[in-house]
């Protein structure tokens, strides 16, 4: 006899947008996200906690905003931070490099930033770089292919040539109980 397997109910994306994202910014990035995981929540916009603001280079720092949001996150859920200032992350030998955001893998809370990002469409790039950061929440490294969303932006913005998750990164999301509207 077969043991049938238990399912995870699936999670809820909370969007957390700092008091700086303008709400058609805010609009466009959940409509994305809905796009590809209906179950989203948008919170009330939110100041920054003091302690994320990194003065001597007028940034504020990813991984202390994540750990914020981390707090703030019940089992079940994953939190992103919407945000259109600078933030950065120690890279290498680099204390204080600018990102665009920052997730780990796994993890129940990330960041985006639309500092960094192409005057032109920006909203939608901000909404790539929000499910690129997802991603990783869920457990999803860096790809290879160039069009997914998941491509590694190696200091630059690529976003432009993203079109998607590839087959190997939705599988995997689909296994983690995720439910894309339209496949």
């Amino acid at each position: 006899m077969k043991i049938k397997e238990r399912h995870k109910p699936a999670i809820t994306i909370l969007i957390q947008p700092f008091k700086d994202v303008k709400p058609e910014s805010l609009e466009t990035v959940a409509e994305g996200i809905r796009e590809v995981y209906p179950n989203v929540k948008v919170l009330d916009a939110i100041d920054f906690p003091e302690n994320t603001y990194y003065k001597e280079r007028n940034r504020y720092r990813a991984d202390s905003i994540i750990k914020f949001l981390s707090k703030r996150t019940k089992e079940g859920f994953v939190t992103i931070g919407l945000t259109s200032k600078d933030i950065s992350a120690t890279r290498g030998e680099i204390k204080d490099f600018g990102i665009m955001g920052l997730g780990y893998t796994p993890g129940k809370a990330c960041v985006a930033s639309k500092f960094r990002l192409s005057k032109e469409n920006s909203d939608e790039q901000f909404f790539k770089i929000a499910i690129h950061e997802l991603g990783h929440t869920q457990g999803l490294p860096h790809c290879p292919e160039k069009m997914c969303f998941m491509r590694n932006a190696e200091g630059k913005n690529p976003t432009n040539e993203e079109t998607g998750f590839c087959k190997k990164c939705k599988s995997f999301l689909i296994k983690k109980n995720w439910k894309f509207s339209s496949i």
